[in-house]
């Protein structure tokens, strides 16, 4: 757009001297002789079309009060690309995002699972969650998953900063994802969008949103439903969401924004599959009476102060509330879920139940300086956390096969995992020269986690466990613009990630947990190139990620001889790898462009120095790969787009993974352990903008119908093969007024 703007810029003043009137079409007319000698000419339009490639781009050095010089980041404008939003499909939404592994647990569009550079992709834990700037991980301490998930439909932009951003955003090594919602036309005071979509497999949803601006008020609310019967049988979802924002501009300068978004669904579990039943039949369901159902409340208010022209305030206050429910019978694809001869009754379901109460509260000031002829940016801040997650487990469930919480016995173990954690920080981004850019910073972590409660099997005086977090996080990171297309970043950031919940709960009395179990504790660490120029965009990173104190299980030998298994810190594990990012316009004319992208990337994960429990014995790991790991993955598209209509295919490639720390070579019997093979999908997307207000779009997702799994849990939703969508399409009608 801006190479066609300065065309445009550059030819106004040529127009204006070689234009000469057309006889017959330019009116001249004089508003006095006396008052205004020169005559007035109505010159004719000049009509410039042009069709262009949408590229994404690395943030802002600043980017509102934080800093990002010498970081690897991306803002990718979802709303302009050609992508199934409908479905939140991740490998198209994050295609670009080099080495993203997505873990495709449901096809419906519930939960966007990904993980970068060897981590866990469960339901993007490993990550900083955020929407519009605001914490969504639903306990950073206990379960720091994000069960909120809002509608793809509402989405302009994602912003992704990889993992070297632990110092701005604390306990994380997967670095940080922003899902910015679409904002109020301000220059109206009424505005209107409504999106329909239908699809494979039952799939129908809509969105509608209203927003706008009155005098000084700027509000924006979105309602949604969705509704699939899914590619598996026994796999029926529905979801809602709904967002409500006001912000009031107190002065030009002072800005209060309130924000409540909810999301919340039902989906039907069709069971895990073992590898003879996935190849039998991929579609084929061993539970029918299993449901998962997340329902979550993100509350906040923010304050925002431009003090002066080189003072920013911002004050964010937060909560996560809500609640994680699940009724299941939790058993091996092998063992069926069928009626009882003997009571003509199917067998009772475990129910689950999480409540939330996370809260966070975080004060940013930024500040601009210039001291001795050298200019800096300093961000000073604070947060404090405090949250209690009541995780109720093993309660005994009705023997029906709706949906239904009811227990017909107390639940087996009432927890509560307390924690109140404070953290300050500090960072500045100096400018030594007009070429380099250093920005030093330090973030001091200090709070307590207690965990309380009962479990019917274990010992209540092993039960109570506390652990403390203490860390200081170091980091520095720095650029050079090597020209004025051209830079060089890199950086060292100290990491961790807290013990939660999972890693200490005893599963059975035959385990243990360590009391002096240690948060995860690490580095990441980045160098790389990246260069813009007026058709190309090219980014190359080598990176290193060091994992310390993974939680694992070991087997021990109690003062009476018996064998007992401890759940406790095993080893470390390390990443490194190459990720590379090309886009380019291949060819462009007034309204046809042609233009492509590659995101590809190496990773090399294993473990380092770790031992686990195997049977009976305890195993060295040195050297073996980390689960969901795979060595190579790559997405590539090629765009055409002629005038308003646009076309593009993505070709996506993921290699084979391990599901296990023993990297199991030969799948086990009930399908819970064994390889995962890589594979290869096609997809196709396309869009056309009929009218101002008027948008089609349409997916065809994996358009050779591969049949693939990405993973193989060994826990939620069921140890065993899962498989993914087979093709699909989707089509959809946006109306905007």
């Amino acid at each position: 757009m801006s190479y066609w703007l300065c065309r445009l810029t550059g030819l106004i003043p040529v127009v204006m001297a070689v234009w000469q009137p057309s006889t017959g079409t330019a009116q001249s007319v004089t508003h006095s002789a006396e008052a205004d000698s020169l005559p007035v000419r109505t010159l004719q339009s000049i009509d410039i079309r042009a069709s262009r490639a949408v590229m994404i781009r690395s943030l802002p050095t600043v980017q509102g009060t934080f800093l990002m010089a010498g970081k690897r980041s991306a803002l990718i404008p979802v709303a302009h690309l050609d992508v199934n939003v409908v479905e939140k499909n991740a490998r198209q939404m994050l295609g670009r995002v080099p080495g993203l592994f997505v873990y495709d647990m449901d096809g419906t569009g519930n939960q966007i699972n990904v993980a970068t550079r060897g981590l866990d992709p469960h339901r993007s834990w490993e990550n900083n969650i955020r929407q519009n700037g605001v914490l969504t991980n639903s306990d950073m301490y206990a379960y720091p998953a994000s069960h909120y998930s809002p509608p793809g439909e509402s989405l302009e932009q994602i912003e992704w900063v990889s993992g070297s951003a632990s110092l701005q955003y604390g306990a994380q090594f997967g670095g940080m994802l922003n899902y910015v919602t679409k904002q109020a036309d301000t220059t109206r005071r009424f505005g209107f969008e409504t999106i329909g979509s239908l699809g494979s497999f039952g799939l129908r949803s809509s969105y509608n949103a209203v927003g706008g601006r009155i005098g000084k008020l700027t509000y924006y609310g979105y309602a949604y439903w969705r509704h699939s019967d899914g590619y598996r049988a026994s796999s029926r979802s529905d979801a809602q969401a709904q967002l409500m924002r006001l912000s009031y501009q107190l002065t030009p300068g002072l800005t209060i924004t309130a924000e409540a978004g909810r999301s919340a669904y039902v989906y039907q579990i069709p069971g895990p599959l073992t590898d003879s039943m996935f190849r039998a039949d991929p579609r084929q369901a061993t539970r029918s009476r299993n449901y998962f159902n997340p329902d979550i409340w993100v509350p906040s208010v923010r304050v925002d102060w431009q003090l002066d022209n080189r003072t920013r305030l911002q004050w964010t206050t937060s909560a996560v509330l809500g609640q994680r429910n699940s009724v299941q019978l939790d058993a091996f694809a092998t063992v069926p879920d069928a009626v009882d001869p003997a009571t003509g009754q199917y067998k009772p379901r475990q129910v689950d139940v999480d409540q939330f109460n996370s809260y966070t509260s975080e004060v940013r000031l930024l500040r601009q300086l210039s001291v001795a002829g050298i200019t800096s940016t300093v961000v000073l801040g604070g947060q404090f956390m405090h949250n209690d997650l009541h995780r109720q487990q093993l309660g005994k469930g009705t023997t029906g096969s709706a949906y239904d919480l009811t227990l017909t016995a107390p639940f087996g173990r009432d927890l509560w995992y307390r924690t109140r954690n404070g953290a300050l920080f500090a960072e500045a981004q100096v400018r030594l020269g007009s070429r380099l850019t250093i920005s030093p910073g330090i973030r001091m972590e200090q709070g307590l986690t207690r965990m309380r409660g009962t479990i019917s099997y274990y010992d209540p005086g092993d039960l109570p466990t506390d652990i403390a977090h203490r860390f200081a996080l170091p980091g520095f990171s720095a650029q050079y613009q090597l020209t004025r297309q051209l830079r060089l970043y890199g950086g060292w950031t100290r990491a961790y990630r807290p013990v939660i919940f999972k890693d200490i709960i005893p599963a059975s009395v035959y385990e243990r947990v360590d009391k002096n179990l240690q948060d995860a504790l690490g580095h990441t660490a980045e160098l790389g190139l990246e260069g813009y120029w007026s058709n190309v965009h090219l980014n190359l990173t080598l990176f290193d990620l060091l994992y310390r104190n993974r939680l694992g299980s070991l087997v021990q030998v109690g003062v009476d001889g018996a064998s007992y298994i401890l759940r406790t810190n095993i080893g470390d594990s390390r990443s490194q790898g190459i990720e590379a990012l090309a886009e380019a316009v291949l060819w462009q004319s007034r309204r046809l462009t042609l233009s492509m992208f590659s995101a590809s990337a190496f990773i090399d994960a294993r473990y380092v120095n770790a031992v686990i429990s195997a049977g009976t014995d305890n195993r060295d790991l040195t050297g073996n790969r980390v689960e969901s790991a795979p060595r190579w993955t790559s997405r590539n598209g090629l765009t055409i787009r002629y005038g308003k209509a646009s076309l593009t295919a993505q070709y996506s490639y993921v290699g084979p993974t391990f599901s296990d720390a023993l990297n199991s070579p030969e799948p086990s019997a009930n399908g819970a352990r064994g390889p995962v093979p890589g594979y290869s999908l096609l997809d196709l997307n396309a869009s056309w903008r009929i009218r101002p207000w008027l948008t089609w779009r349409g997916s065809l997702n994996n358009l050779l119908d591969q049949a693939y799994f990405t993973k193989r849990p060994t826990f939620y939703p069921g140890p065993g093969i899962w498989p993914s969508d087979g093709r699909s399409g989707v089509i959809t009608l946006s109306i905007r007024l």
